[in-house]
């Protein structure tokens, strides 16, 4: 793995704007910058990372086998009635446990890891439920590698893999006649990610509606409806579960026809208390870090402080190998901490890169890099296009 310098495209912010990729500017607080070829704040196209095909093979494996670990995890987190542990309200079990015996499909996550001293992949965590950077993980990469690299290949077929699983999904819900999709508006990152996905189901088959998540309405019998009254029989929310459970409709949702991608048994992956029960069931796994509920565990040890419900690096603090502790502020932690095994970022030119590793259904399916200037990563990372060279056949 090696950062290069890249020419930019000297059309790039229409070439984005045109795959539907409109954020491509925003700064750190969300807010579109105009586009200047000489800065990039949050989608850079004066650079990319380079890796090999072993390397590929790699995550890719590491990708799967995480994901296998992850189900077998549900599996045990609901047999030995858990939730409680992970701050789950107790009431919401048989919502969840439904969820999962019913096996309700899902749609897609992304694993963030770093790569140890050998290049081995580990997990931090897994963004399962709400995972964005989907469309520049997919199309805009893909359209910037065939302009700039066309002679290479890229770990990415999230694509077609969604418009695949939504056809799956039309299949399991027959009789469904409208699937819905809802974000907060405000978000223009979240709208954005949101069109993208109803793109790729429109394209599998779906007659599709957008609401407001706030704009979402519930009768007396728990059935949820749109703002035109239509009922809600199936809707991909970009909303986290955990704030789902806590809203004034909250208490519907356990006896409500509507279904749910992402379905209620991802709310346990979504959860970073999965990190240390992770580890209690694959302890020295190759692709996990150390984990625990307990802060004694890692006495005088380097290690990361992560609240259960957390999102863009709220809350979490590291304690480094020199004794330093850097924090993050936010409003997560009341829900209460896991603490996990210090594994340091790759770094390159004083950045700190994260690797996304993508799943659409069962599959691993693509890559995304982020860089940063501190060791937290955050929403508004640095967004950076992939490519790798295949091995020599001779």
């Amino acid at each position: 793995m090696q950062r290069t310098r890249q020419h930019p495209r000297p059309d790039w912010p229409q070439r984005l704007d045109d795959a539907g990729f409109r954020f491509h500017s925003i700064d750190e607080h969300g807010a579109m910058q105009p586009p200047d070829a000489q800065r990039f704040p949050y989608w850079v196209e004066d650079a990319a990372y380079v890796f090999t095909e072993d390397e590929i093979e790699t995550l890719w494996a590491a990708t799967r086998e995480l994901h296998i670990r992850c189900l077998e995890a549900v599996d045990y987190v609901i047999r030995a009635r858990l939730l409680s542990r992970m701050a789950i309200p107790t009431e919401f079990e048989g919502l969840i446990r439904a969820s999962w015996e019913r096996r309700d499909p899902n749609v897609y996550g992304r694993f963030d890891l770093t790569l140890d001293e050998r290049g081995a992949p580990k997990l931090y965590e897994y963004n399962a439920d709400t995972p964005t950077s989907l469309i520049e993980s997919s199309i805009a990469q893909w359209f910037w590698k065939t302009d700039v690299q066309p002679a290479h290949d890229q770990f990415n077929s999230i694509h077609e893999a969604l418009i695949e699983r939504w056809g799956m999904l039309r299949q399991h819900y027959a009789g469904v006649d409208t699937l819905h999709f809802a974000c907060i508006y405000d978000s223009m990152e979240d709208v954005g990610n949101v069109e993208y996905m109803m793109d790729t189901a429109v394209q599998a088959g779906w007659k599709v509606k957008i609401l407001d998540v706030r704009r979402i309405g519930v009768d007396r019998t728990d059935q949820f409806y749109d703002e035109e009254d239509e009922p809600i029989e199936l809707i991909f929310k970009l909303y986290p579960w955990e704030w789902m459970l806590r809203e004034r409709f909250g208490a519907s949702l356990i006896a409500s026809p509507t279904r749910w991608v992402e379905p209620p048994w991802k709310m346990i992956l979504s959860n970073k208390a999965i990190l240390p029960i992770l580890w209690q069931l694959f302890p020295d796994h190759p692709n996990l870090l150390p984990a625990s509920f307990s802060v004694s565990d890692f006495a005088d040890k380097p290690h990361a402080k992560k609240p259960f419900f957390s999102r863009e690096g709220a809350n979490i603090s590291l304690t480094l190998p020199d004794g330093r502790v850097i924090d993050e502020a936010g409003r997560y932690g009341e829900e209460g901490f896991i603490y996990q095994a210090y594994a340091p970022l790759p770094r390159f030119g004083g950045r700190y890169v994260t690797l996304g590793s993508w799943v659409v259904g069962d599959e691993a399916v693509g890559l995304c890099v982020r860089e940063e200037l501190q060791p937290i990563t955050r929403n508004t990372s640095y967004f950076l296009p992939h490519y790798f060279i295949k091995n020599d056949p001779t």
